[in-house]
């Protein structure tokens, strides 16, 4: 027995923070032609994803990148592991869950770590970071989310490695929901490792990530622990940079995907595409505010690509979810500690300003006393 469709709306739209709505022209990518990933052709795809990876995340012909297989984490959980020392430690800066994140990765491979928690939804003490590295020289690597999609607060990089730096040390930049939205730049930020994900503000498919650093940085890995067999990124940077090849067995469909929406931002540009996520979160922002919502974070701490929004009154997450799922939208629970009286909406993808409009007009149905 066929089920009627005609009830169901035509778009469905994503506000989760990734995966994303993407181009006709990125899902298309997908139904590329069946590859061996030892064969040349293969070969010729991941030189110039990571090239284009490379350009993205600000770097010049010092800089390189690593493509893997996995989501945004397993590029957090590469760089860890892989670019701190047998005796060095890394200081976290944990102003949500993807900070905290980083002292579980630590934990995980037996790294120490000294975790300096701000508070959900807080600005990064750039203050305390510097004590803390002033007190603890075997701190040798601070670890830093750029945007905290727990909260969509945009934390201060460029300060963060200035610090870092004035003290010798280095830093890995959990980049994952802010590249391609936001600045953020290996080389005019002097950022050590940036670590990231197709799927999100690049507008790729799910499925691959990245770290992108300096050649020597890679190259220093040569006498790093091995604490990873399939995240070491001295492995795959070997492979893919003088062998041209995969390590393992890559995801072939989502690289033709990547480098169709690589060549779409690099086309854009970073200012373009930062102007088009601001000006969503901007008609979100202000749509939300004349219903009466309020918003978690005061504007100079919002990313352009997330907004945490608090749960009206007289609904919950469950019953706002279903009704604006029926309605064609997909909402995001916040996590843990906002969980209760929070919910995420994003602006990341192919999103448009028709999309919010009709988006705002469906939660407005679901308002008690709006409707």
């Amino acid at each position: 027995m066929s089920h009627s469709t005609t009830s169901r709306p035509q778009r469905l739209v994503l506000m989760n923070p990734g995966p994303v709505i993407t181009d006709d022209r990125v899902r298309s990518a997908l139904a590329g032609p069946d590859m061996c990933h030892r064969e040349p052709e293969f070969s010729d795809l991941l030189t110039r994803v990571r090239h284009k990876t490379t350009l993205v995340a600000g770097g010049d012909e010092r800089h390189s990148s690593v493509v893997l297989t996995g989501s945004g984490t397993s590029a957090v959980e590469a760089a860890v592991s892989s670019a701190v020392p047998a005796q060095g430690g890394l200081l976290v800066l944990d102003n949500g869950h993807y900070g905290e994140r980083f002292h579980h990765i630590a934990a995980a491979h037996g790294i120490r770590s000294r975790r300096l928690d701000m508070g959900w939804a807080t600005s990064l003490d750039l203050s305390a970071v510097e004590d803390a590295l002033a007190a603890d020289p075997a701190l040798t690597h601070v670890g830093v989310v750029h945007h905290e999609t727990s909260s969509g607060m945009l934390n201060d990089v460029a300060a963060v490695t200035r610090i870092a730096h004035e003290h010798g040390r280095e830093v890995i930049v959990d980049a994952v929901s802010s590249i391609g939205a936001e600045s953020v730049s290996l080389a005019d930020d002097g950022i050590d490792w940036l670590a990231g994900s197709a799927n999100k503000c690049l507008e790729g498919a799910p499925g691959l990530a990245f770290v992108c650093a300096a050649r020597q940085a890679f190259e220093a890995l040569a006498d790093a622990p091995r604490r990873s067999y399939y995240l070491d990124l001295y492995r795959h940077y070997t492979a893919q940079a003088k062998a041209a090849a995969p390590a393992f067995t890559p995801g072939i469909p989502a690289f033709y995907a990547f480098e169709t929406a690589l060549d779409l931002v690099l086309a854009e540009g970073p200012r373009r595409r930062h102007a088009r996520y601001e000006g969503l979160a901007r008609q979100l922002r202000s749509g939300l505010e004349e219903l009466g919502l309020d918003i978690l974070l005061p504007p100079h701490q919002r990313a352009v690509g997330l907004t945490a929004v608090r749960i009206p009154e007289a609904l919950d997450y469950t019953a706002l979810h279903r009704g604006l799922r029926t309605e064609g939208f997909v909402i995001y629970s916040a996590q843990e500690r906002l969980s209760r009286n929070f919910f995420r909406l994003s602006t990341m993808g192919c999103m448009t300003a028709a999309d919010v409009d009709r988006f705002l007009v469906a939660l407005a149905r679901l308002l008690p006393g709006k409707n």
